[in-house]
């Protein structure tokens, strides 16, 4: 069978799975979600063999120690993934809601529904606990799923996949619900992205690279996890422990996550009495600093360069900038950042509001974390990621985010003419 064959069988049964699954009741999917959990910890020991392979081969690529820390699949980490399924199976089932109705003049009554999208493709990389977060929303939702994970964590992902597609199944899930692409060849995401017969929508997480590749070669319509290259903003009235305490949550907490701050931003007024100790506390956790002019003349770092704004470094790095006024850091926000999560500490209301108001970013804070920005954190029970698209949805994408909407008439003879 070549590659070509090999995903049209596995869309088509995607497309046949979809069918079932959108009709599904939710004591079953439920039933599933939690039969799921309890096997990937019983399964733990399995697991973490196949996740070796993986570091043990990211060491020999040189991976740095922040993509290792994003591939391993420690004990607590295997215990969150089940508990998001459980937290999954515990939500409400968005299938079938009726968002609005109206009647018109005429008797018809008119509403909205909520339906699964049909299959999903969701193409990621690093990190494993994504598997089961995609499969586990997806199913909720009423979706069969495709999953492409990165080639540095195959042997996890496809552990994980297994598992809780064994566990589902045997749950009363239809089989071929939960698909994953077994190749590392890379020619598998071109064939992917052609598979508009099968496929409703593609969810792609990852680096510039892989987005830039799926918006250029994809038939299916796009639902982008962008880079996060996230600001925390220092206003000139900011409380001074709240500050440094915030920005070395947002940068050191896990420094290689999409909503971990990779910009600080200082205001010139409270820069002198506040950044030399954010710098020393940053310093004193292994990151690199790497400032503006102004950032230079009041501690000691790298020069920062125009490259620095726009880079994601999902490590121990981090940029600064003293900017002259609050407009002038939203300004910064709005040209370098991507959108994804973007922080504010202040005690001034009128500049908290106005921060919420004129940054144009999927979540926006005052005076907490950007990492923060998470489906589980906002309730959601996980996410397949944090949409930093206009269309359909935005910020983490979870059970809702994986469903549209139909209209839905009743009527009692109602004609036109």
């Amino acid at each position: 069978m070549t590659l070509q064959q090999e995903l049209e069988q596995i869309g088509r049964q995607a497309r046949t799975a979809s069918g079932v699954l959108r009709s599904l009741s939710r004591s079953v999917k439920d039933a599933a979600l939690r039969a799921a959990a309890d096997a990937l910890r019983s399964e733990r020991d399995a697991l973490q063999q196949e996740n070796v392979k993986d570091l043990n081969a990211g060491r020999d690529k040189g991976l740095s120690g922040a993509m290792l820390d994003r591939l391993e699949l420690t004990e607590t980490r295997i215990d969150a993934m089940a508990t998001g399924l459980e937290a999954v199976a515990a939500l409400p089932d968005p299938v079938g809601d009726i968002t609005d109705q109206y009647v018109h003049p005429n008797g018809l009554r008119i509403a909205r529904m909520r339906q699964p999208l049909g299959v999903v493709g969701i193409i990621y990389e690093s990190r494993p606990n994504v598997t089961a977060d995609a499969a586990a929303l997806c199913l909720k939702s009423g979706n069969a799923t495709i999953l492409r994970g990165g080639s540095e964590a195959i042997h996890s992902n496809k552990a994980i996949a297994r598992v809780f597609s064994d566990a589902a199944t045997k749950a009363g899930a239809p089989e071929h619900a939960v698909q994953i692409l077994t190749t590392t060849d890379r020619a598998a995401v071109g064939e992917m992205l052609k598979l508009d017969r099968y496929i409703d929508v593609i969810v792609p997480r990852g680096g510039k690279g892989l987005i830039t590749r799926i918006y250029e070669e994809s038939r299916i319509p796009v639902v982008a996890h962008l880079d996060g290259i996230c600001h925390t903003y220092i206003h000139e009235d900011a409380d001074a422990a709240m500050a440094q305490r915030i920005a070395v949550d947002a940068k050191l907490q896990r420094p290689g996550v999409c909503n971990a701050m990779e910009t600080l931003l200082v205001h010139e007024g409270a820069a002198p009495l506040l950044l030399p100790d954010i710098a020393r506390a940053l310093s004193a956790g292994g990151c690199a600093l790497r400032g503006c002019e102004r950032t230079r003349q009041l501690i000691d770092c790298a020069e920062a360069t125009a490259e620095d704004w726009t880079t994601e470094y999902l490590d121990k790095i981090l940029s600064i900038r003293v900017v002259a006024s609050f407009e002038e850091a939203v300004s910064h926000i709005n040209e370098y950042g991507s959108h994804h999560s973007d922080a504010i500490v202040t005690e001034n209301y009128a500049m908290a509001e106005r921060f919420l108001d004129e940054v144009d970013s999927a979540s926006v804070y005052v005076n907490a974390s950007t990492r923060f920005t998470d489906g589980f954190q906002f309730g959601l029970g996980a996410e397949i990621g944090i949409s930093t698209s206009k269309l359909h949805c935005r910020g983490p994408m979870a059970l809702e985010g994986l469903t549209s909407l139909k209209y839905v008439i009743r009527g009692s003879g109602q004609i036109i003419g």
